[in-house]
């Protein structure tokens, strides 16, 4: 099994038995330009095969004694990221048109080692991707910001797998040099860090893409007196869900004040990254129409108001040399204005649920003549394990519409909604079934995922880490309540007993709990046979243990919601009070494992809400 599983594969019968103090050479007219990737190439050989060899350039050539030929010519290879990779029993080559095409080859030829050791089956790839764009976006502003090791680690596994976009969503994490008062709690990125991460990417044939909203989710900035008069309301405001939320939200798209600090968060930002994209936001403005805009809105209406607030940013963007990016969630409602876009903006279509309309929205674009990325999920946040049937068929179905429709792009998201609550680990299931999809995929939409999952995310031969991941990734299902994006279990523990009395549509029945309660410890019996090769490895079975604990009080919870005599019993209160004491001390340990500690009071303060329920 390779990730993602190559367009072509031949097989043969021979073996490649690979020899100590052999030679790497690098056939092209530029060697610097593939040493990053001969590296790469060289620590594998070592790893895995336990060989050190050199690495040596030579003129281009149709014939060489080196055991593994990296070459680059223009007739190599079909597409850009292409390549083809040559095993023999006398010989290994990679070939490509472009650096990019042979490091991709390289991660394929690393798979075979880290499979086979020294005796590489003898075979012959093409390969080549879907999309030109296959991207991952990580939520780093509610409330998690990952350390520099945790996104290093991250972009090397991402990288493995042929990812070569990574953008960070930020809302407050950027630390802007005029706006302190905004990020002072947050340990936000650097300017240096950036920098850094820039570099670190490029190295891996990532390109790293600033994002920053620039419109909705705003209320990190709004609620700061600078930048409270801004604001389109700070009053309550009507939500397509059919609750109310509380201002502030949006910037008000009429006070050209709004225009100006957006303008100056552009100066600063942008000149940290070579990419020339950029994701200005612009998703989920449900206050506009409900504030300062309400006249103008009722006039107008509120598409149109909406695009004259786009077409000023796009102004802007433009200005400094960059390509806009957007979220269409908004635009996709006026499909009347699409055509109004300027063409050389990207439309990025998102929605996360299993039955998300990607074969009936992309084509708008698509009939528009206007550039677009599809843009699934991982399903893991306001679900503590993942939600595992649903991320896949997201992942396929955005997968198979946006090659039907045209699409350039195609972006994996991680959200980290209401305290981020769910652990890394969780989402790589996402990411590598989005990779494999994005890839190829008519090659891999039948890829055994608990397997990928396991070897090349987990490094656990043994399969039982993907096992793990996927059945405790799909006790979602258990409950029989269908919770749009996110679990009941997850639900249990966000809100209080009023609360959940207040939506009894969120609460399952009882005897749904003790079924849940023996399938998680059904699908954790397979971590005592896990075999990881991370040097992790002892953190993530932390994790999961404890994703699986945080579940298990979910149970509990609900059995003592949906059992007033048991409500009462103050002992049975008592012990959940205890419980949740001593989650809430490991979760801020396994927070502070992996990321920074700005956000993390402010996520423990939504499992403290629960404590209120024990203690009354």
């Amino acid at each position: 099994m390779l990730l993602p599983q190559p367009r072509s594969c031949t097989l043969q019968q021979d073996r490649h038995l690979l020899q100590a103090s052999q030679r790497i050479e690098l056939q092209t007219n530029s060697a610097a330009d593939l040493l990053g990737v001969a590296q790469r190439l060289q620590a594998a050989l070592l790893k895995y095969a336990d060989v050190a060899w050199s690495i040596a350039a030579a003129a281009q050539s149709s014939t060489s004694d080196a055991c593994i030929i990296l070459r680059i010519g223009p007739e190599l290879a079909a597409h850009q990221q292409g390549y083809g990779l040559r095993v023999t029993p006398t010989q290994i080559v990679v070939e490509a048109t472009t650096p990019a095409g042979i490091f991709y080859g390289v991660c394929t030829l690393s798979q075979l080692l880290l499979q086979a050791g020294r005796a590489l089956p003898c075979l012959h790839i093409a390969d080549w991707p879907d999309f030109a764009v296959r991207g991952v976006m990580l939520d780093v502003s509610r409330d998690k910001v990952p350390t520099m090791a945790t996104l290093y680690e991250l972009v090397d596994l991402l990288a493995s797998w042929k990812i070569n976009q990574l953008q960070l969503y930020t809302e407050h994490t950027f630390a802007y040099r005029q706006h302190g008062i905004v990020w002072a709690n947050a340990s936000p990125f650097t300017g240096e860090e950036i920098l850094e991460l820039d570099r670190f990417c490029a190295e891996r044939f990532i390109e790293l893409v600033p994002n920053q909203n620039t419109f909705g989710h705003m209320e990190r900035w709004l609620v700061h007196e600078p930048y409270a008069a801004l604001a389109e309301t700070h009053e309550l405001f009507a939500t397509p869900w059919g609750v109310k939320m509380q201002g502030p939200f949006s910037l008000c798209p009429l006070d050209p004040g709004s225009q100006v600090l957006v303008h100056g968060l552009f100066d600063e930002l942008l000149p940290h990254f070579s990419s020339r994209l950029f994701n200005i936001g612009g998703d989920e403005t449900f206050d506009v129409g409900q504030g300062r805009s309400r006249d103008v809105v009722a006039e107008q209406g509120a598409g149109r108001v909406y695009l004259d607030y786009l077409l000023k940013t796009y102004e802007a963007v433009k200005a400094r040399g960059h390509t806009m990016q957007f979220w269409g969630d908004i635009i996709i409602q006026h499909p009347d204005l699409i055509r109004e876009l300027p063409p050389d903006v990207i439309a990025l279509e998102w929605g996360y649920e299993a039955d998300h309309p990607f074969a009936t929205t992309s084509p708008q674009y698509a009939d528009s003549g206007l550039p677009f990325y599809v843009c699934p999920g991982t399903s893991s946040w306001c679900s503590l394990a993942g939600r595992t049937d649903n991320a896949l068929a997201n992942l396929a179905s955005a997968a198979a519409s946006g090659l039907d429709s045209g699409a350039i792009g195609y972006l994996i998201t991680d959200w980290g909604d209401r305290g981020h609550w769910q652990m890394l680990p969780v989402s790589y299931l996402g990411f590598v079934a989005g990779a494999a999809y994005a890839w190829a995929w008519n090659e891999n939409h039948d890829l055994d995922i608990a397997q990928a999952v396991s070897l090349y995310a987990f490094r656990d031969p043994t399969g039982s880490m993907g096992r793990v991941a996927v059945e405790l990734g799909n006790i979602y299902r258990i409950p029989g309540l269908a919770v749009p994006n996110g679990s009941a279990l997850f639900w249990m523990l966000q809100h209080t007993f009023d609360e959940l009395a207040q939506r009894p549509r969120k609460v399952p029945e009882p005897h749904s709990f003790q079924t849940a309660l023996t399938a998680i410890d059904e699908a954790l019996r397979p971590l005592a046979a896990a075999r990881m090769q991370r040097n992790d490895a002892s953190l993530v079975i932390r994790e999961y243990e404890f994703t699986a604990r945080l579940m298990r009080h979910a149970c509990r919870r609900g059995l003592l919601t949906s059992d007033p005599t048991r409500r009462n019993n103050a002992v049975a209160r008592r012990e959940l009070d205890a419980d949740l004491q001593a989650i809430i001390q490991e979760y801020q340990e396994l927070w502070l494992a992996r990321n920074r500690r700005g956000g993390l009071a402010d996520s423990v303060a939504r499992l403290q809400r629960g404590r209120v329920d024990y203690q009354a």
